[in-house]
């Protein structure tokens, strides 16, 4: 296993030659990517797993608890799961300056928040869905984050509720229970098999399917650039543990 860089400034020029060496590298990123954006995790010790609530945050994100207590669930997406005032950081903007250079080829990523789209990424394979799209499930008119904050339009019990038709509205993100969408995991699957490098950032690498994905890598260097050890930083070939924002500061 390689020896983990811990140093900023060490990070940076690997990954400036990581980047300048390679022309169709891909980044696989997490939870961790947001954090310097002020999105809390999940899985750390000030994450949402290890807070205190009604329920446990596992539950409420999944879909039978969207089915059986609505009221609950839109409370806690509301106020736990969209965070309008973040802004992208500096991954997010080097990861797009990267893919508009033309090394970068695509951004597979486990995050709902959008801020990679929002940085100006293009080719964003988001896994689990995004805040930014919440679907009316009778005629499929689609509303953003904003709107389901502002709360104009939902019944007596908080549930937004479709002004055209008056449809239920459910966010387009990957709740526990259900799959991931079929169209979105080929094209991560494509982009991340003809890689010549995968740099995985920001994530602890146990959430499965999604961490299953990076198996379909073959190409010449696999990087790994995260706070914490993770399952596959044995077959890392550049390994790197420090703030994930000032490591792409370059």
């Amino acid at each position: 296993m390689e020896t983990a860089i811990t140093e900023v400034k060490a990070a940076q020029d690997a990954l400036r030659q990581l980047f300048g060496t390679h022309q169709r590298v891909v980044f696989f990123g997490g939870a961790g990517v947001s954090t310097a954006s002020g999105i809390p995790d999940f899985r750390s010790v000030d994450g949402l797993y290890h807070q205190h609530f009604a329920y446990p945050p596992e539950e409420m994100l999944s879909h039978d608890f969207y089915v059986e207590h609505a009221p609950e669930f839109f409370e806690f997406y509301r106020e736990r799961m969209i965070a309008l005032d973040a802004v992208p950081n500096r991954c997010h903007t080097k990861l797009a300056e990267l893919e508009a250079a033309g090394t970068l080829s695509a951004v597979v990523t486990q995050n709902i928040d959008g801020l990679h789209q929002a940085a100006g990424s293009q080719s964003v394979y988001e896994l689990h869905g995004s805040v930014h799209r919440n679907i009316c499930q009778r005629c499929g008119a689609v509303y953003d984050a904003a709107w389901i904050c502002a709360r104009e339009h939902e019944d007596e019990q908080g549930v937004p509720v479709c002004p055209a038709c008056g449809g239920s509205v459910k966010p387009d993100v990957v709740l526990y229970g259900e799959s991931l969408d079929d169209a979105t995991v080929e094209g991560a699957v494509r982009a991340i098999a003809q890689a010549d490098a995968l740099v995985i950032g920001g994530t602890s690498l146990v959430v499965y399917p999604a961490a299953g994905l990076i198996r379909y890598f073959t190409g010449d260097v696999l990087a790994i650039v995260n706070r914490d050890p993770t399952p596959q930083d044995r077959y890392a070939d550049l390994l790197i543990s420090c703030d994930i924002a000032q490591a792409f500061d370059f």
